[in-house]
């Protein structure tokens, strides 16, 4: 008899409903990004280590949740790819600093992609470190090295 009488006299709280309500609105939305447009070679070294580093960037800086970060990071591991497959072959390229440096973060970046998959986002450690490399690999290729 006490059971029952303890139900009878329950009433749900309403102060935790109506900040639950409240709390999801003040969240803040994830920015969206850009899609590029852009993808692929056009067999001009410095062009496509430019176009790939920016991709690569975009494709590191989203969080998760960001919406197309699937598709950007699916096209960005293709790129990676096509990429590498194309110029680790010229002997001329192959030696260059800022491609090493790159070869060296893309290596990063798909092996990250293997292991936890395009949904999962860069953890802060590993994305501290390819910004670090982007930004060497831009200072090499404004340099043409």
């Amino acid at each position: 008899a006490a059971a029952v009488s303890a139900a009878a006299t329950w009433q749900p709280l309403t102060a935790f409903a109506e900040e639950a309500v409240v709390a999801p609105a003040e969240a803040e939305a994830p920015k969206p990004a850009e899609f590029p447009t852009d993808w692929g070679l056009t067999a001009d070294y410095y062009t496509d280590a430019a176009k790939v580093v920016s991709h690569m960037r975009l494709a590191t800086s989203l969080d998760k949740g960001a919406p197309d970060m699937e598709k950007i990071a699916l096209n960005t591991k293709k790129e990676m790819s096509d990429f590498v497959a194309f110029y680790r072959r010229f002997t001329n390229v192959a030696g260059k600093q800022s491609f090493s440096t790159l070869y060296t973060a893309i290596n990063v970046l798909a092996g990250h992609y293997t292991s936890y998959g395009p949904k999962y986002p860069v953890p802060a450690k590993r994305r501290t470190r390819l910004y670090q490399e982007y930004a060497e690999i831009e200072k090499n290729i404004k340099k043409r090295r």
